[in-house]
């Protein structure tokens, strides 16, 4: 575009300078003031784009910010409520030890009770882990060792943590398989894990 003008500037002139009648000449000028002038608004135009383009681009909106972690020095971990899903009594105590187990070793508490530990009254700032049954199935450990494919054991509890005040902190299903090689109480295992991860998470 600026070589096109200049060119035009160009031609102006030398219309101007060129010898022609009085009439001829006052045209010529006005055709080279003319040209000046769009050449004039046309840079002028250019600086203005070029300024709309360097300008800084508006901020973006700030990022959503995280959701605020919990916080408690001490968790005392109940019992496996059965509820109206039978699980055998294996399972049970399986899934309470294993959780006891992970949850220790995750370290985000730096006091992890059984149930009726009466330290834990000690603890202002104590959160409490409910677990209740809400599905199992019983797999086969033969099928899962045969086929790979089939004889899944699965157990399904419900996880919450509250404070001493009764607010629910933490509402969650966590679900643990074992649905290749291994022995059916692997799935509490399996949920276990889970349960310390959804801790850790939330703490």
């Amino acid at each position: 575009m600026t070589k096109q003008i200049m060119s035009g500037l160009a031609i102006g002139s030398r219309l101007v300078s060129t010898p022609r009648s009085g009439r001829s000449r006052r045209v010529a000028l006005s055709l080279a003031a003319l040209l000046v002038a769009i050449g004039a608004g046309l840079l002028g135009g250019g600086r203005l784009l070029a300024g709309a383009g360097s300008a800084a681009p508006s901020p973006s909106a700030s990022p959503t910010p995280a959701a605020e972690r919990l916080t408690a020095s001490a968790i005392q971990i109940e019992p496996v409520e059965i509820g109206d899903v039978k699980m055998p009594p294996e399972f049970r105590v399986a899934v309470y030890e294993y959780v006891i187990r992970e949850v220790s070793k995750s370290g985000e508490f730096q006091h992890v009770y059984r149930s009726g530990d009466r330290a834990a009254s000690d603890a202002a700032d104590l959160v409490t882990l409910r677990m209740k049954v809400k599905g199992f199935m019983r797999g086969s450990e033969w099928t899962r060792d045969v086929t790979t494919v089939a004889g899944a054991t699965s157990v399904d509890l419900g996880v919450q943590v509250s404070s001493r005040d009764g607010k629910v902190l933490v509402d969650r299903d966590v679900e643990g398989k074992v649905r290749f090689f291994g022995g059916n109480l692997r799935a509490t295992y399996n949920f276990s894990k889970k349960v310390a991860k959804v801790l850790r998470q939330s703490f």
